[in-house]
């Protein structure tokens, strides 16, 4: 498959030759959700905490005599009945990490590359490099080439001049090559490689 490649100002910097085991796979939206959930649950905190009966704080004591008050007996005042008392069953830190096989997470990474391809969504440039680390130019740059909402993915470290232009722009996230996923790719509009991005990602994955 073969895309044409731009430069930052959106002007012609020849062709490229994408491979289609990589960037022309059949897409299928339940892999990529399978593939999105295991990321999220991976980020999860899971640092939710209630107390429980023996961790409020308050007294052990009998609030009142079990018969003749005209209340329900209570033997407690930190009983989970009483307001303030401690919670039954509640929430408790853990993992929220699932497991996924690594090829599958490989192939979920190359449809998601392929879904972009296929729908015109794929911008190849030469390099990301600009003269100046100003916002105003590099969004005027952007909005050229016809990115309202993308991901720049670069080679193995992203230009520092690069990095602060785009740092305060709305709707546009910047990685390396190495930190590519399918939750950043599907959450924009459009994608946005490098040549190096291209290479590194093509040999990360051809395995």
């Amino acid at each position: 498959m073969k895309v044409a490649v731009k430069t930052l100002e959106n002007k012609d910097a020849g062709q490229l030759d994408l491979d289609d085991a990589i960037f022309g796979v059949e897409v299928k939206n339940d892999v990529l959700h399978r593939v999105v959930h295991w990321q999220l649950n991976k980020r999860r905190a899971g640092t939710h905490k209630t107390k429980d009966v023996s961790e409020v704080a308050g007294t052990g004591k009998k609030p009142h005599a079990q018969k003749g008050t005209g209340q329900a007996r209570a033997g407690q005042k930190r009983r989970p009945q009483t307001v303030g008392g401690g919670r039954v069953f509640g929430p408790t830190p853990r993992s929220h990490a699932t497991n996924l096989p690594k090829k599958l997470r490989a192939l979920g990474l190359k449809m998601a590359l392929s879904a972009k391809a296929k729908d015109k969504k794929l911008i190849i440039i030469d390099e990301a490099k600009p003269k100046t680390h100003k916002t105003k130019p590099m969004a005027a740059a952007l909005k050229k080439m016809g990115c309202e909402s993308a991901l720049i993915v670069g080679g193995k470290e992203v230009d520092a001049n690069f990095a602060r232009a785009t740092s305060n722009l709305q709707g546009f996230d910047v990685l390396p090559s190495t930190g590519a996923n399918v939750y950043d790719i599907l959450r924009r509009d459009m994608l946005v490689l490098t040549k190096d991005a291209v290479t590194e990602l093509t040999e990360r994955l051809k395995g």
